[in-house]
């Protein structure tokens, strides 16, 4: 996610070990990209900035490695239904993975809020310094 910057847009690509592009977007603000790999090695991904070269972005990612493993041990091979315990444990898990997800989306949220809010302030502030220029060049 593209948090500050021009139009909030950046071009990006991703690539597998053997040089095959397996994603590429042009001028995306946000994006979600699952993908389950299948060769081993260092995957390549690069955001690009190219066609707005005067505006400085700051971009947000996030990527997970593995599966998450099971928050129960042998829950992959039980046959029996939970008991009362662990699935109170399994949704509360759930739940606070769901808080996890909300929290960073607040937290882009609030990093892009500050940025318009520091911009505007300088904004404010040449203008006002501009405004005083011109009272005391009219004043004398």
């Amino acid at each position: 996610q593209v948090i500050s910057g021009g139009h909030y847009d950046v071009d990006c690509y991703v690539e597998d070990p053997n040089g095959q592009t397996i994603y590429k977007e042009t001028k995306k603000q946000y994006d979600s990209f699952p993908h389950r790999t299948e060769v081993e090695g260092i995957y390549t991904f690069c955001f690009s900035n190219e066609f707005s070269t005067f505006s400085h972005k700051t971009v947000y990612f996030d990527f997970q490695v593995g599966d998450e493993p099971p928050i129960l041990p042998d829950m992959s091979n039980r046959v029996t239904a939970l008991t009362q315990m662990e699935s109170a444990c399994v949704t509360i898990h759930e739940a606070l993975n769901t808080v996890i997800d909300s929290q960073t989306h607040y937290r882009l949220r609030e990093a892009q809020d500050r940025s318009r809010a520091e911009d505007l302030n300088g904004r404010v502030s040449y203008w006002s310094l501009g405004e005083t220029l011109i009272l005391f060049v009219v004043s004398i």
